[in-house]
């Protein structure tokens, strides 16, 4: 068990057909989520364990206090939080140390370096990084209109934005072509080239796209590299954000 780092998100909600339907991060709810995990996964402990979102209608004290109370009992070893603000990330340290912050972070992505990171380098937390290929992005790996996808749903992959978008993509595929890398390879090594306490959590379905993403620790990149990614994907270029409105007033709470 110890060879393994668990990470485990709570809170969401869903009906039987699987649609969403909030979120419940009340202390009792932690509890039983909790409780649940532990049975689903086979084991006597989570390492870290994270809300998925910041409920503006639970008292942040509530909420942590419940973490807290099972690391105290052993059910969890450390506490984290996802997707929120860096003004929650300062107020949570004064209920309890939080070891690390969930956060969309990519080439694509950059909001996090001027909110989150410098909030989370002052309570000495790190960052688990989600998104890295920005939804398949980054790899043109999107078939619009697939049964199912999600992506359908994003203002990122809306036919008008992602026209925009494809050249900056074929840009950036052009860099990791020179560089003799994949594009998911480089999007991998460029988010670890941004701090040593940043962690990219990768998607893989297959092994294929493990072996794939795992050639990221083999990519070394120059000054030159990062300039020439800038240059193929400006802060800021992507036409789209990263969810629709009503998602996106639930993030940086």
């Amino acid at each position: 068990r110890d060879k393994a780092f668990i990470q485990v998100k709570f809170g969401a909600q869903r009906d039987p057909s699987g649609a969403w339907i909030g979120y419940d991060v009340r202390p009792a709810a932690v509890k039983t989520a909790l409780a649940y995990t532990l049975k689903r996964l086979g084991t006597d402990h989570i390492d870290l364990y994270q809300p998925a979102r910041r409920d503006p209608h639970v008292p942040l004290e509530d909420t942590l206090g419940a973490i807290a109370e099972m690391i105290e009992a052993g059910y969890v070893r450390h506490l984290g939080l996802s997707e929120v603000s860096a003004q929650t990330l300062l107020d949570a340290e004064q209920i309890h140390h939080v070891t690390a912050l969930q956060y969309e972070y990519s080439v694509i992505e950059r909001g996090a370096e001027t909110r989150q990171l410098p909030a989370l380098r002052r309570i000495g937390a790190g960052m688990t990084a989600y998104g890295v290929l920005s939804r398949g992005l980054l790899t043109s790996s999107v078939r619009p209109g697939q049964a199912g996808d999600m992506r359908a749903h994003m203002p990122r992959f809306q036919p008008d934005n992602l026209a925009r978008n494809q050249p900056l993509v074929d840009a950036f595929a052009g860099v990791a072509r020179d560089k003799g890398c994949t594009p998911a390879q480089l999007a991998v090594a460029w988010v670890l080239s941004r701090d040593e306490h940043v962690i990219p959590l990768m998607g893989a379905r297959t092994r294929t796209q493990l072996s794939d993403v795992l050639g990221a620790l083999e990519v070394e990149l120059t000054g030159e590299d990062l300039a020439r990614i800038d240059a193929a994907i400006p802060e800021g270029a992507i036409a789209g954000t990263r969810y629709a409105e009503a998602q996106m007033r639930q993030v940086d709470l």
